[in-house]
């Protein structure tokens, strides 16, 4: 469970004030999990539009000041604040943002957080995340989603449902530039002790190179007319990456939309 204890504790008191249209996302979301790698540098809180993410942050400010803590605004514009929030010896820092409330699958109710985006669309995120900027971070978040959560090619596949400027190519074009990294870049991430011992930049490479041919050669045989789609398997009751070609009698096909869907099954 990688945040640290001032996160959690944090994330517990803003729990009663997040809704559907005002959920936990991001790193820490992603990696809320007990196989996580590492520890989020902050809290996202996303919202369906630049009011509700002011009226958020005007909500949390107010029961973050009854309970002692100090905000610190460090950025304030339409659709985005940034604050850094402190109490005692602990601090970290906190983003209310605006997000497309386009998704996969619903926001999730958790007991602990309040609402939470679903891992599959955490997941999906994470690979445009990478292909719109060079992180180490989310190089290796892409990776472990990739191990834990859905095969890189399925969620390519998906991301231009989200993304519609791409087209899988184009996004597999930019992943492909993505990898280039130094012992020292990992350093700087606040990794878990179990993951840090065993972290290989040689390995790691090895496993992002296989990962990008195994969801090349899934983008260049799946059916073109089904992009931006997930496939749910009605056998595993989960959304797979599947093999080629696709059986309709056992695989269906799941499109987002506003707000997510869960699988219809008929």
């Amino acid at each position: 469970m990688p945040l640290t204890p001032f996160q959690y504790k944090l994330a517990q008191l803003l729990a009663s004030n997040r809704t559907e249209a005002s959920h936990l996302a991001g790193g820490a979301a992603l990696h809320f999990q007990p196989n996580s790698i590492r520890y989020s540098e902050d809290l996202d809180y996303f919202h369906d539009s630049e009011a509700q993410v002011f009226e958020s942050f005007s909500k949390d400010r107010r029961l973050l000041e009854d309970k002692g803590y100090t905000c610190e605004l460090e950025l304030s514009q339409p659709g985005y604040i940034r604050c850094i929030i402190k109490k005692g010896q602990g601090a970290t820092k906190v983003e209310w943002a605006r997000d497309s409330s386009w998704r996969f699958m619903p926001v999730q109710a958790h007991k602990e957080l309040g609402y939470v985006l679903h891992p599959i669309d955490l997941a999906i995120n994470k690979v445009l995340a990478l292909a719109g900027r060079d992180e180490p971070r989310d190089y290796l978040d892409v990776l472990h989603v990739h191990e834990t959560t859905l095969p890189l090619g399925a969620l390519c596949w998906a991301a231009c449902g989200k993304d519609p400027g791409y087209n899988p190519k184009s996004l597999m074009e930019l992943l492909k530039r993505r990898g280039k990294y130094r012992p020292e870049d990992f350093k700087r991430l606040h990794l878990t002790v179990e993951y840090r011992q065993i972290l290989d930049v040689q390995e790691l490479k090895a496993k992002w190179l296989q990962a990008l041919s195994d969801a090349e050669d899934f983008i260049q045989t799946a059916p073109f007319a089904e992009v931006g789609c997930l496939y749910y398997s009605l056998i595993e009751k989960k959304f797979i990456q599947p093999k080629i070609p696709i059986n309709p009698k056992e695989t269906l096909l799941h499109y987002g939309r506003l707000g997510g869907v869960l699988p219809q099954i008929l």
